[in-house]
C-alpha cells in the first residue's frame, strides 16, 4: 500500500510510493482541489496532461449539493466528473465547522443548517464515512472537529477527546477505499503527541495533521507538524491538509510530510496571481503591460508556451475568463512540478541543497 523508496540524510524527507484502487501516486506529492467536483476552470484531460496523480473532493459541498441520490444514479464521483485517477476526500468536518450555520456539537455529531439555502443537516461520523463510501473515495478521512485559532487548552483537549471517540467509529464504517486518521490537538504540543498515539493505536492506512493553515503564524503550523510526526508510523503515508505555499511545502517535506493539497494555485489565479520559483507575480500590475516574456521563463505549461506576460494581463484586467484559465493551468504545474523537482532532490542526494537554494530565492513578490 505505502512503500518508502528513498530517505534524506540531513533531514526527515522521503520519497514513497502510494498505492490505490485507481492508480499509483510518487510521493511527495501536491493534489489539486477539486471542491465541487471539479478543480476550477481546469478539466480532468488537462489534469492527466500536466501529471495531475490524484485530486480532492469536497464531503460537505458534494453532500449539500447535488447530494448523495445524485452520486449514487452517476455511480460515484469518478463517473460523475469524468477522472479515473485516485480521489481523496475530506470528511466534512472542517467545512461544517467553518461554513455551517447556527452548527450544534453532540457526542453523535453535528447538527447544523448548510449555508445555500439554511435547511437542517446532520453529519457524524458514521454519515461522513457513508458518505464518501458513496463517492467512492479512494482515500477517506476520518470525521473530526477542527479547533478554531486560537483556542484555550481546556477546549482543545475535550475537542480531541470526542475527535478520538469518532475516529474509532469511523474505523468500523465500511468504505472502498484507504482511511486516514487526522491528528488535531490545536497548538499544543502534548495533545498533539496524545493524538498521534491513539490514532496511531486504532490503526489507519495513513495519517494526516489537521487543524493547520485556520489563522496561526506560520511557527505554530510548523510546531504542529513537528510535535505529530515523530509519533506516527514511518510506514504510513503523512499528509499536511489545506496547506501551503511552495515554502511551506518545501518545509514540510523537511519534516517528514508526503501529501499537500491547498486552493491557492486556482484561487490566486482568479485574481491574476501567478507563481514562479522566485515568488508570485500580480499580473494585473502596470509594469507587465508591454511584457513579451512569459510568466516564467522555461515553464512548459499552456500559458507559458504561448501567452505573453502582457497579454496575460490584458485578459485579466478584461476579466476574460480565458486568463483566468491560463494562469491557473500554470500555477498547478508549477505547485505539480515542484514536487517533481522535490522527489528528484530526495532520489539524487541533494534534497539539503534544494531546500536551502529553494527558500532562499523564493520571496512572496517576485516583482
Amino acid at each position: 500500500m505505502f512503500e518508502l523508496l528513498a530517505t534524506d540524510s540531513a533531514s526527515k524527507a522521503r520519497r514513497g510510493r502510494l498505492t490505490t484502487a485507481h492508480g499509483t501516486i510518487q510521493t511527495p506529492i501536491f493534489m489539486p482541489v477539486g471542491t465541487q467536483g471539479t478543480v476550477k476552470a481546469v478539466s480532468p484531460d488537462e489534469l492527466h496532461q500536466m501529471e495531475a496523480q490524484i485530486i480532492l473532493g469536497n464531503t460537505y459541498h458534494l453532500f449539500v449539493r447535488p447530494g448523495m441520490e445524485v452520486m449514487r444514479h452517476f455511480g460515484g464521483l469518478h463517473q460523475f466528473m469524468g477522472w479515473n485517477g485516485p480521489i481523496l476526500t475530506d470528511s466534512g468536518g472542517f467545512q461544517v465547522f467553518s461554513l455551517a450555520k447556527l452548527r450544534k456539537i453532540t457526542e453523535e455529531g453535528v447538527h447544523f443548517q448548510n449555508h445555500l439555502d439554511g435547511s437542517p443537516c446532520f453529519l457524524g461520523p458514521r454519515e461522513s464515512m457513508e458518505i464518501q463510501a458513496t463517492l467512492g473515495s479512494d482515500i477517506a478521512m476520518v470525521f473530526d472537529e477542527c479547533p478554531p485559532y486560537p483556542c484555550e487548552y481546556d477546549y482543545a483537549a475535550r475537542s480531541l477527546e470526542r475527535t478520538l471517540r469518532w475516529a474509532a467509529q469511523c474505523k468500523e464504517v465500511p468504505t472502498p477505499g484507504l482511511k486516514f486518521g487526522i491528528v488535531q490537538g490545536a497548538t499544543f504540543a502534548d495533545l498533539r503527541r496524545q493524538s498521534a498515539e491513539a490514532l496511531t493505536q486504532i490503526g489507519f492506512d495513513g495519517y494526516a495533521v489537521g487543524g493547520v493553515s485556520v489563522g496561526e503564524p506560520e511557527h505554530e503550523m510548523m510546531a504542529a507538524v513537528e510535535s505529530s510526526e515523530p509519533f506516527l508510523p514511518a510506514d504510513k503515508p503523512r499528509y499536511a491538509m489545506g496547506l501551503g505555499t511552495p515554502p511551506q511545502m518545501v518545509e514540510m517535506v523537511a519534516r517528514g510530510v508526503d501529501m499537500f493539497d491547498v486552493v491557492l494555485p486556482t484561487r490566486l489565479a482568479r485574481n491574476g496571481t501567478a507563481f514562479t520559483a522566485r515568488g508570485t507575480l500580480n499580473l494585473k500590475n502596470a509594469p507587465f503591460i508591454f511584457d513579451k516574456g512569459p510568466i516564467e521563463e522555461g515553464c512548459s505549461c499552456p500559458a507559458c508556451r504561448q501567452f505573453t506576460r502582457g497579454y496575460l494581463r490584458h485578459l485579466v484586467k478584461s476579466e476574460e475568463i480565458l486568463g483566468l484559465r491560463l494562469i491557473s493551468l500554470h500555477n498547478l504545474h508549477f505547485y505539480l512540478g515542484l514536487m517533481n523537482r522535490v522527489r528528484a532532490a530526495i532520489e539524487a542526494g541533494t534534497f539539503a541543497e534544494f531546500h536551502k537554494e529553494f527558500v532562499s530565492n523564493y520571496h512572496p513578490h517576485a516583482e
